[in-house]
């Protein structure tokens, strides 16, 4: 399994990041901590120091080298240096007969409504699919969260069903509607 991964679409870098990057990550997080409070669970204050983040970074490297895992951070491709404008991940992958993942992602609020998460994710699923070898995405959302909806559903995932009280988002447990797309080819 390579090392590190970098896919590149028409305005973006899709790319893993190493130990290096934890101040710029740090950067991000608090930039958009009130702004995605509503999205995300409590995080407590010593998440947004640099030596968290910097931990954060060396497990992704070991969650992609144990293939359990793919977290990949967004960067204009004009500014590769940064600033970071969003993540997503490829969590619990899991073998076997499942095949399978669960899909998590975050854009920059200052960077929404401009289509670099969809086009990051038609990118990475792309990859997912035809490089991991994948057969299932899930993604959940909450209900109410209407631009991360337009964003799967434009992406072609089918809506499953409620899962109810999934998630404990910003103290309050919250309702998610199950999202899936598949790989036929596989």
């Amino acid at each position: 399994m390579s090392t590190t991964i970098v896919l590149e679409t028409e305005r973006l870098q899709l790319t893993m990041l190493d130990e290096a990057w934890a101040s710029e990550l740090l950067a991000y997080q608090l930039r958009n901590r009130e702004p995605w409070r509503v999205w995300n669970p409590l995080t407590p204050d010593e998440f947004y120091t640099v030596e968290v983040q910097r931990a954060r970074l060396y497990d992704d490297t070991m969650l992609w080298q144990q293939g359990r895992g793919l977290r990949l951070y967004l960067l204009r491709r004009d500014a590769l240096e940064g600033p970071i404008i969003g993540e997503l991940a490829f969590n619990n992958i899991v073998r076997g007969a499942f095949q399978s993942c669960h899909l998590g992602y975050k854009l920059d609020a200052a960077a929404q409504g401009q289509g670099y998460m969809s086009e990051a994710l038609r990118c990475a699923i792309s990859y997912a699919f035809d490089e991991l070898l994948l057969h299932r995405i899930e993604a959940n959302v909450m209900p109410h969260n209407l631009r991360s909806r337009r964003v799967v559903e434009r992406l072609g995932f089918s809506a499953e069903g409620l899962a109810r009280n999934y998630l404990k988002i910003n103290g309050t447990w919250e309702d998610h509607i199950h999202h899936v797309i598949f790989n036929d080819a596989v």
